[in-house]
């Protein structure tokens, strides 16, 4: 009997491990950048940039917000709210 092994061989062999490792190495990569993306996104999305018009500034602009939201959850009354605003305001 002969045994018909498609011609290649112990190359066939040696390939297909090249191949093996070369898509492992894809996946890891792959889920790698994965996770550094999502983890990037995160850090990007903290706050808003500052805004280049000059008037008001990134840290005076958050401090508002941080306002607005206290004033929307029920935290301070509207008499306040405007008090605290006019003295941000004031500062800037």
């Amino acid at each position: 009997m002969m045994w018909y092994d498609g011609g290649w061989g112990w190359g066939g062999w040696f390939f297909m491990a090249i191949f093996m490792v070369l898509f492992w190495a894809l996946v890891i990569a792959g889920v790698v950048a994965l996770v550094r993306y999502l983890a990037g996104s995160h850090h990007g999305h903290q706050g808003s940039p500052p805004s280049l018009s000059g008037e008001s500034g990134w840290g005076s602009r958050r401090a508002e917000d941080l306002l607005a939201e206290r004033f929307a959850r029920g935290e301070i009354d509207e008499d306040e709210y405007k008090r605290r605003l006019a003295l941000l305001r004031e500062h800037r």
